[in-house]
């Protein structure tokens, strides 16, 4: 496995692993909760599977597409947040400064 400063020396924060096991835990959370996980799509299962023991599974390109959305999303938020605490005159990011952030952060991405 690669060593975190080769990694973060690319711009890669995230791994694929990471985003795939946090998209498993949510799917996972969602079936118990009988909430609907593919409420959207309307296919049938094979006869031999049910909802609740069909495994959700995540593409490659899309779990690097996820990565590197977080990653830019991260990256964004910080640069805001250190413009706000510039103002401020403080070197020091604090969690007000992503509260003040964040709302216009989300519509924007």
């Amino acid at each position: 496995m690669e060593d975190e400063p080769e990694r973060e020396g690319r711009g890669e924060t995230f791994s694929p692993d990471l985003m795939h096991a946090i998209f498993k835990h949510v799917w996972s959370r969602r079936t118990e909760r009988g909430g609907a996980a593919d409420e959207a799509i309307e296919i049938e299962p094979a006869p031999e599977t049910s909802k609740r023991s069909r495994s959700t599974t995540a593409n490659a390109s899309a779990l690097q597409v996820s990565c590197e959305l977080l990653r830019m999303f991260v990256a964004e938020a910080v640069q805001r947040c250190a413009v706000i605490a510039e103002a401020e005159g403080t070197t020091i990011i604090e969690p007000t400064h992503l509260e003040r952030v964040l709302p216009q952060l989300l519509l924007d991405f």
